[in-house]
């Protein structure tokens, strides 16, 4: 599915050049030509990535950018500030109020989508750095500190509910005091994954450092972190880590 880019500016050949280079490299744009029409926007589509002029009519790009990283199912959205504007003074302040990243008009082109392409990778390529690395926590894939609180709170959410193998989506809303729909939203579009997905890597990280420790054996660990099934067990953890779990430990005779 085409990541969706949300392209704020009040100059329509600004925003007619960005949807044509947006589209032919494969992305969704959508557009908007003040603040506030980007609000609209914002909620009804739920953007990847929003690229943002500063100097708007009605709602300027600061004042935007503050309600989008304020608000709980937006503050994950990269935001890309893009004016005239070159004062030090404007890109303090930019980034003082959570933008990613600043570019001067007029810009490259080539640079801006090189700059879309590694803020949209970024968060890929930090969940399969966390899922294949036991020890990491949930928070090193979080991109700014909004993302950092909920992430620590998920991240111990799950933790506590390993053992449950019926721990679902919803038991995780309700310790979170999210909705189902919205947390599915947001989880899905900071780590790239499904809760379930989320929740199973999770299970499979406690699993690796389990069997690091070479206490427990291969189905012992494998009941302990909530699965039912240690041949499905051996197969999800040979997808993640690349191994089987008797092969995971040095201590192979103790955990087969």
């Amino acid at each position: 599915m085409a990541k969706k880019v949300l392209v704020v500016d009040d100059e329509a050949h600004v925003v007619e050049l960005l949807k044509m280079n947006l589209k032919q490299h494969g992305y969704e744009p959508l557009c908007a030509y003040s603040g506030m029409e980007a609000l609209e926007s914002a909620e009804r589509y739920l953007p990847d990535l929003i690229l943002l002029d500063i100097m708007m009519p009605k709602m300027d790009g600061i004042s935007f950018c503050k309600v989008v990283k304020n608000n709980f199912m937006w503050n994950h959205i990269p935001v890309i500030m893009l004016t005239a504007k070159t004062s030090v003074v404007t890109k303090v302040e930019a980034f003082e109020i959570g933008a990613d990243a600043y570019l001067e008009k007029p810009f490259n082109i080539q640079y801006l989508l090189t700059r879309v392409k590694n803020l949209l990778d970024s968060r890929k390529l930090l969940f399969q750095k966390f899922t294949q690395t036991p020890y990491s926590s949930l928070k090193s894939i979080a991109g700014n500190e909004a993302d950092e609180e909920f992430l620590i709170k998920l991240n111990n959410a799950i933790e506590n509910n390993l053992e449950n193998s019926d721990f679902s989506i919803n038991d995780l809303a309700t310790e979170m005091g999210i909705s189902s729909s919205g947390l599915f939203s947001k989880i899905k579009k900071i780590s790239g994954v499904t809760p379930n997905k989320l929740i199973q890597s999770m299970r499979l990280k406690k699993a690796a450092e389990l069997l690091s420790e070479g206490k427990y054996r291969v189905n012992e660990v494998c009941y302990i972190v909530g699965f039912n099934n240690p041949s499905y067990f051996s197969k999800c953890f040979q997808k993640q880590f690349g191994k089987l779990p008797k092969d995971f430990s040095n201590n192979v005779g103790e955990l087969t």
